[in-house]
């Protein structure tokens, strides 16, 4: 389906107002659909419309003065860094993961920023064979950052109890993203 969707930016997600926009959750694993039985909408986060909005895939508006203004990358940017820490940083890793073809979810209840599925995997809920199940859990930070070793512990033990390896994702300021794959080792 070569369709551009439309979405309104409400907060800090984008909702496309259209039933037929679950193609999106179920073939290519984008947003959420609400409410999940009977969807009517599917909600975007800002990470995945923007990414969605440089691909050509969906236009984004806002409402002023019952007018829609259209927005661009540019302007999605610039909410996402004031709404979302490291917004740039996590931006960058979650358009290259997409860009590899690998289907990227938020990753917060496993104390990082995306769950990554391996390549080809849809959205499924009950059962799932084994390659359908978290593959990485991946965190994003930018070069300069400092991180708690607590905190980065708590992380890879959380992935690891889901049978998912842990990723350090690190962003330079060019850009370039060094993945570091994290293990708890016991001897």
């Amino acid at each position: 389906m070569n369709k551009v969707w439309e979405g309104e930016l409400v907060g800090e997600r984008v909702i496309i107002w259209d039933s037929s926009a679950k193609y999106l959750y179920e073939e290519k694993g984008y947003g959420k659909l609400v409410p999940l039985e009977e969807a009517n909408r599917l909600e975007l986060d800002l990470i995945e419309a923007t990414y969605l909005l440089e691909k050509g895939e969906l236009k984004i508006y806002v409402r002023e003065n019952d007018k829609k203004r259209m927005l661009k990358v540019e302007d999605m940017m610039k909410i996402g860094e004031e709404k979302v820490k490291d917004f740039h940083t996590q931006y960058v890793v979650y358009s290259d993961l997409r860009n590899k073809g690998f289907l990227v979810k938020t990753g917060f209840k496993f104390g990082a920023h995306f769950r990554v599925y391996e390549k080809g995997v849809k959205i499924k809920h009950g059962p799932k064979a084994p390659f359908e199940h978290t593959k990485f859990v991946v965190h994003a930070v930018p070069e300069e950052a400092a991180f708690s070793l607590p905190e980065m512990s708590r992380a890879v033990r959380l992935a690891h109890s889901i049978r998912a390896t842990f990723i350090w994702a690190v962003v330079d300021r060019e850009n370039d993203i060094t993945y570091y794959e994290i293990k708890r080792i016991k001897l």
